[in-house]
């Protein structure tokens, strides 16, 4: 590419290309997985590129596509997969600019793909005492954007699901990439095109959102001397259709002692933990409810006086998990498994038992309209040849792996490609210079997309 050109054809859009910089910001979270980290570690754009309105993105998307430039979109950068790293090289599209929040109303928000999410629930509480549905654990640095390009649920998933779910995004702003881009509102069905498509269809120039009320969530942690009593006692949680929570995490020993340093004065060794957020109105019903499951309250913030340095409960769930026990052993990486209902106890019971190198970390949720649980194993690394004989075994145990030591959509198991999905992509991207090489059934026409293998995002053919 002819970067010379290129900045002078965006002459007032602001651009970096420092070379330590845009290999800083042509990376995500990857190194959580070693097979990644080795695939990816020399990956950088040549250029950054960072619009600040929808018109100057239109602006760069004729550009490159006039001169052949790969264009990669990046939010916060807090992805695990590579979903924002320029294989191809080119421009990696910071829309880290395009924040503001433009409306609030009741049951819904209008912002740009690079606010925050949490100034986006800053700004909701402060105006109507509501919040966003869902956030990923990485809720403090997370751009809106970024959560529904590459991700797929979290907190707050044990209410409503997951972004596969309809109603979940209501609305998406999206500029397509031809000599003259076009400006598409998605709705409905439509938006199951975009959502964890990681950008390779259309830049997201605006989301709207669903509201719900917002709490004061108490963050509380149960601890129990059997991981198996505390998956029992999670899963019934979350059943209680009464108690209104946020979060039900169980993780099992050694993990909380040896990875939650904050919280360890509060912990036993060799005690398994459930890690919850529950809304105040409902702490009495939920201690209630707890007593009478034998579990032991170790850690309630609402009767703790000093929290000092202490993260919130979300940050010891989901992928930061994964993260706290990457800081104290650096051989740590994960999995990402489905325990399909209604035998998801007794899989959890069964499969988590086989592999001594592997930790139980579990996540319920809501899914396809049941209460079941989503596994982030902690796995000790030896070598790829084991850890693909991990992945094997939990799917011949009937839970499918969404495999996150894999960069691509479909080898993933994220993103199911079918012929509704290349079709937009042709219209939205005919040249293939948006994120280039992670839709495989577009980078390679003999791919088998209609393989039986169990996808979190379904394609869209009925």
């Amino acid at each position: 590419m002819d970067l010379t050109a290129l900045k002078k054809e965006l002459d007032g859009t602001r651009t970096e290309d420092n070379p330590a910089i845009v290999q800083q910001k042509s990376r995500d979270f990857y190194w959580y997985s070693p097979v990644l980290k080795r695939q990816l570690e020399q990956v950088t754009g040549d250029i950054i590129v960072s619009p600040k309105d929808e018109a100057e993105v239109i602006r760069v998307l004729s550009a490159c596509y006039a001169q052949g430039v790969p264009v990669t979109p990046r939010g916060a950068g807090t992805g695990n997969y590579g979903q924002a790293m320029p294989l191809s090289g080119g421009v990696v599209l910071s829309l880290a600019d395009m924040n503001s929040i433009t409306e609030i109303a009741p049951g819904r928000v209008v912002c740009g793909p690079g606010a925050i999410i949490a100034d986006i629930d800053r700004a909701t509480r402060a105006h109507s005492g509501q919040e966003l549905r869902l956030h990923p654990s990485t809720y403090a640095t997370a751009s809106i954007g970024g959560f529904i390009a590459g991700g797929s649920g979290g907190v707050g998933s044990i209410n409503w699901g997951g972004l596969r779910d309809f109603g979940n995004v209501l609305r998406l702003r999206v500029v397509t990439m031809e000599a003259e881009p076009k400006v598409l509102d998605l709705t409905g069905e439509e938006l199951h095109k975009v959502t964890h498509a990681y950008g390779t269809n259309g830049i997201i120039t605006e989301v709207e959102m669903p509201l719900t009320a917002s709490y004061d969530w108490v963050d509380v942690i149960v601890g129990f001397d059997d991981f198996a009593d505390a998956a029992h006692y999670a899963n019934a949680l979350a059943c209680q259709d009464g108690i209104l929570t946020k979060l039900i995490t169980p993780v099992a020993a050694p993990a909380p002692w040896l990875y939650f340093k904050r919280h360890q004065r509060f912990l036993r060794e060799g005690q398994s933990v459930v890690i919850v957020m529950v809304a105040p109105h409902a702490l009495d019903a939920f201690l209630a409810f707890t007593r009478r499951e034998k579990g032991e309250v170790v850690f309630d913030a609402s009767r703790v006086e000093d929290k000092k340095g202490l993260p919130p409960a979300y940050e010891l769930a989901w992928n930061h998990t994964t993260l706290r026990a990457l800081r104290v052993d650096p051989s740590i990486t994960y999995l990402q498994s489905l325990y399909p209902f209604p035998n998801q106890l007794e899989l959890v019971r069964r499969v988590d038992a086989m592999f001594p190198e592997v930790v139980s970390h579990l996540e319920f949720v809501r899914f396809d309209g049941n209460i079941t649980c989503f596994g982030l194993p902690l796995v000790k690394f030896t070598t790829e040849e084991r850890l693909d004989e991990i992945v094997r075994t939990y799917e011949d145990n009937g839970c499918p792996i969404f495999n996150p030591h894999r960069y691509t959509l479909e080898e993933g198991g994220m993103k199911q490609t079918d012929q509704i999905q290349l079709a937009f992509k042709r219209q939205a991207d005919p040249r293939g210079l948006l994120n280039p090489g992670k839709m495989i059934a577009w980078e390679n026409p003999e791919y088998d997309y209609r393989s039986g293998k169990t996808f979190l995002f379904k394609g869209l053919e009925r």
